[in-house]
């Protein structure tokens, strides 16, 4: 595969004059290096988020044999979506990232595809969020039930989601050197705590499943009678988990050498977390001790209930409070991600109240209102579970549908394009093609898949309301558009001339 970086890496000067190619002036500081810009995506990604909140969900749809195995499984078509993303990515690095893509690779209707891009991003950006944030704040609850006796109940779980979201905010709008700091030492905080709680969970448990158990077994608890439906219904686990990393195109206005750092960005978060997280499963997995005990603890977290179970109260509680950091961080630059991308669409007038959304923060050159505006859909999202268990699930399906279209659309527009596709420094070369059909064919897939019924019988509780959330949002940015949207709305702006740019460039330097 000819990934190469042909040109000369550009330095700071280079950077401002492609985003000023692209039609914008640089008003976020360019401070963040590759590494940092990886760390973002690989904290996003976060396997001690992804993979353990939705454990419980894995081991009643298909149970080990379906998460052992749907991970490598979806992990090589996540790797082609995220290289599909990296080659448009170097051509076109920018905060708004999918729908900027979008609006430049559409041979016509260019607005169209922008709008419906940024809508299924924005839409999947809030749901992530409120996965990620409202999964720390079942682990949270759990560590406080076991710990003080703060039992999980719906009520305490959001009251603590609304606490973490706060604070997330609060970071993000105060503390932007700090974040800047924490998302770095997230990756060794990962990479470290997966190594620990794996270790642990080899050496410490008096007792192991076998090899034929952990790859394998295979455990139905959905109601549905089709084991390949509840098989596909379990690669759940694994494409939540394994998304965020557009995060990396988003922060390509604040990265040096963005044209390839971004791409790095992108594939080595996706690569990283796919190892890691797939140790992770096997040794978590390997550790059971009682199935039917943990699927159903009182704590409403079954990884915590195999800690426990399997190398006593003081260790197991450890081992989860390494998981609660990495979902904190996890959150922590999900608020990060998300306020860019709100930034950037704002920035091109496609979000009600644009003005407000796009303002920066002088002192601290961020975009201060778009972290609120993330972080409070976030919670939105996330009421439901007040009234409804399956809640969650859905939730995370909404982050996977509305993520990947997004991802896929400026894939799908770059293979139409074909040969006269304007490559970056980062590219696929002639494998550029046959990897952007194969993740469309996937997303497709995925779309479908993550719409239709997780449990049997389909009743109030175990509905899953993803077409629901989607049909109200999307409905809504259709509506739009076709009423009023498609007048004036004609893709990503042009902030100005070159001079007009240097002013703004400018003012903000006197300001800082």
């Amino acid at each position: 595969m000819d990934v190469s970086d042909q040109q000369t890496t550009p330095d700071h000067d280079d950077d401002s004059a492609r985003l000023h190619q692209l039609g914008y002036a640089q008003e976020l500081k360019r401070t963040m290096s590759g590494f940092s810009n990886f760390a973002v995506s690989f904290t996003i990604i976060s396997i001690l988020s992804g993979c353990l909140t939705l454990y419980g969900f894995g081991m009643k749809t298909g149970g080990p044999a379906a998460m052992i195995w749907g991970w490598p499984l979806v992990g090589i078509f996540v790797i082609l979506v995220g290289l599909g993303m990296a080659e448009v990515c170097s051509s076109y690095p920018t905060a708004g990232g999918l729908y900027y893509w979008a609006a430049r690779l559409a041979r016509k209707n260019g607005p169209a595809w922008s709008w419906f891009t940024g809508w299924f991003n924005l839409v999947g950006q809030i749901a992530v969020t409120a996965g990620i944030d409202f999964g720390a704040a079942l682990f949270l609850n759990a560590f406080l039930d076991l710990q003080w006796g703060f039992s999980a109940t719906p009520g305490h779980t959001i009251l603590l989601l609304a606490i973490i979201l706060v604070v997330h905010g609060l970071l993000n709008t105060f503390g932007v050197r700090i974040v800047a700091i924490l998302n770095n030492v997230s990756v060794w905080w990962h990479l470290i705590g997966v190594l620990v709680i794996v270790g642990v969970l080899i050496f410490v448990p008096a007792k192991h499943q076998d090899a034929s158990f952990v790859f394998g077994s295979f455990v139905n608890q959905t109601g549905w009678g089709s084991a390949f439906y509840v098989f596909a219904l379990g690669l759940l686990v694994a494409q939540y988990t394994l998304t965020g990393y557009d995060a990396s195109a988003h922060m390509t206005e604040e990265t040096k050498s963005a044209a390839t750092a971004g791409p790095r960005g992108i594939v080595m978060s996706i690569v990283v977390s796919l190892v890691a997280g797939w140790i992770l499963l096997i040794g978590l997995t390997f550790a059971i001790q009682d199935y039917a005990g943990e699927v159903g603890s009182a704590t409403g977290v079954p990884p915590a209930q195999i800690f426990i179970d399997a190398t006593g109260a003081v260790t197991g509680k450890f081992l989860l409070l390494i998981c609660i950091g990495a979902q904190l961080f996890c959150g922590m630059a999900s608020v990060t991600a998300n306020s860019r991308m709100i930034y950037a669409f704002a920035r091109d007038g496609a979000i009600p109240g644009s003005k407000f959304w796009h303002k920066i923060n002088k002192r601290t050159q961020t975009p201060t209102n778009a972290v609120w505006l993330g972080a409070g859909g976030a919670l939105v999202l996330a009421l439901p579970y007040l009234w409804s268990y399956t809640a969650y699930s859905a939730v995370t399906s909404i982050a996977v549908v509305g993520l990947y279209v997004a991802y896929v659309i400026p894939v799908f527009l770059r293979v139409r394009q074909g040969d006269d596709f304007e490559r970056g420094p980062w590219h696929l070369g002639r494998w550029g093609k046959p990897v952007g059909i194969i993740a469309t064919v996937w997303v497709v897939v995925i779309f479908v898949l993550f719409m239709l019924p997780q449990a049997s019988p389909v009743t109030v509780d175990s509905f899953n309301y993803t077409p629901i959330a989607f049909l109200v949002v999307l409905g809504g940015a259709g509506l739009w558009w076709a009423v009023s949207a498609r007048k004036w709305f004609k893709g990503p702006k042009v902030q100005g001339s070159e001079a007009e740019l240097a002013a703004v460039e400018q003012e903000l330097k006197e300001l800082g």
